[in-house]
């Protein structure tokens, strides 16, 4: 298959939804196969990318169409096939002759025996695909393309707001950029933009949202540091932590080193930064250097403070802590095919050490922010409640952020914080 054919896209597209069927992770599967592939064009990558995550956003629609057509289930792979298939189908309507000859092609490097199937299966949808709509509005999966479990959390914790925050968890992300603001403004770096004709908006914390996703060599000075990529609700951490010239921070669960950079960015502290994961951990180092920040980066369980720390109080942490990231499922669809209900409560459990850990390592008077990209209330408001009910010397400060819910929007995915203070001896 030609790198630059439709067949070729939607085979590896496939192998990556396949991945992920199969227990594997989304964004490291693309990475590996990229790196496999150094030189295919930017127009295969981005295709190869686009099918994958689109099929992956779309959980439960094709499923519930292959349904009427296949009377037992297929490999994984090619019953992956036809998924990424049906979204090309859905994608480019006018294209179907060639997006099911296209796709048996790509079965024939599948599977050959099973090529008849592919072409099948989707010259049937393509008869019947009027009463594709009727199909997945009468079923609640498929209508909401996220987990019954999922649907039904979210209907009992947002009467309002849940089919909106279903309905965002669907869409395309937005693409936000971070200013480096040692390196330039974010005004300049706004124009800078503009005279290069790419459109973005400024929102209210200085994050600059593109109207339109691109790859970051075309975003001027991101190689020299003067610009990063950071959801524009993730930009709200470092701002809110309020970190001060010489103070000393912790930032717990620090890859990829996002969130680390923007501190360092925003004022002269002594930052450390812990990963668990070794691979991670030299992304912060990666980015900090691309950026000329300097951080101390420890590659240790947070939750072990002998492994790490010195026995000086920190005068703020950030714990940005490991959860459902249901808030970020559009960033990562395959979190919707991967995540299980009994997962919260692991999730639960594992934040609710690494905060108890943390506190006992904060300055009296100090300040922890805690955050995740969660929508879910037991990792969230629940979890702050809980630690509020086992640790009397602590509360929380700044009305504006005591408990803030950021529902995923057209501009920014969805988070939660609290900023809590460790109480003096004095109140």
């Amino acid at each position: 298959m030609p790198p630059d054919s439709l067949a070729h896209a939607l085979f590896y597209a496939a192998s990556l939804v396949a991945s992920v069927i199969e227990g594997g992770n989304l964004t490291l599967g693309y990475e590996a196969l990229m790196r496999e592939n150094p030189d295919w064009p930017e127009s295969t990558r981005g295709a190869i990318r686009d099918l994958a995550w689109s099929t992956l956003r779309d959980y439960g629609r094709g499923d519930l169409v292959f349904g009427h057509f296949l009377s037992k289930p297929l490999p994984t792979p090619t019953h992956a096939l036809l998924l990424v298939a049906l979204q090309r189908l859905e994608q480019r309507p006018a294209q179907a002759h060639t997006v099911v000859n296209q796709s048996v092609s790509a079965a024939a490097c599948q599977n050959a025996g099973l090529k008849g199937v592919v072409n099948g299966v989707l010259r049937n949808v393509l008869r019947q695909q009027a009463e594709l709509p009727a199909w997945r509005a009468a079923d609640i999966v498929a209508r909401h393309a996220h987990p019954a479990w999922w649907i039904d959390r979210l209907r009992r914790e947002y009467e309002n707001d849940w089919e909106a925050i279903l309905a965002a968890g669907n869409q395309h992300p937005p693409m936000s950029l971070r200013v480096n603001r040692r390196r330039g403004t974010v005004g300049e770096y706004l124009s800078e933009l503009a005279q290069a004709g790419i459109a973005a908006r400024r929102l209210a914390n200085d994050a600059l949202c593109l109207e339109r996703p691109l790859p970051v060599s075309r975003l001027p000075g991101f190689d020299e540091g003067r610009v990063s990529v950071q959801d524009a609700g993730a930009q709200w951490a470092a701002i809110w932590l309020e970190a001060r010239d010489g103070e000393r921070v912790l930032d717990a669960c620090a890859a990829p080193g996002g969130k680390s950079a923007h501190l360092l960015e925003l004022a002269d502290i002594h930052l450390t930064a812990l990963e668990l994961d070794p691979v991670r951990a030299r992304r912060i180092d990666a980015n900090l250097a691309r950026l000329g920040l300097a951080a101390t980066v420890k590659v240790a369980d947070c939750r072990v403070p002998a492994d790490w720390w010195d026995g000086r109080p920190f005068d703020r942490i950030l714990a940005d802590v490991p959860c459902s990231a249901s808030g970020v499922v559009r960033r990562h669809p395959d979190i919707k095919w991967l995540r299980r209900e009994a997962d919260i409560a692991a999730f639960v459990a594992q934040q609710a050490s690494i905060i108890n850990t943390l506190w006992q390592t904060l300055a009296l008077g100090g300040t922890m922010l805690y955050v995740t990209c969660s929508v879910f209330e037991d990792e969230n408001r629940r979890q702050i409640e809980r630690f509020l009910a086992r640790h009397p010397d602590a509360d929380l400060s700044a009305p504006q952020i005591r408990m803030h819910s950021m529902l995923p929007t057209i501009d920014h995915d969805g988070f939660y914080y609290a900023r809590l203070r460790k109480k003096s001896r004095h109140g």
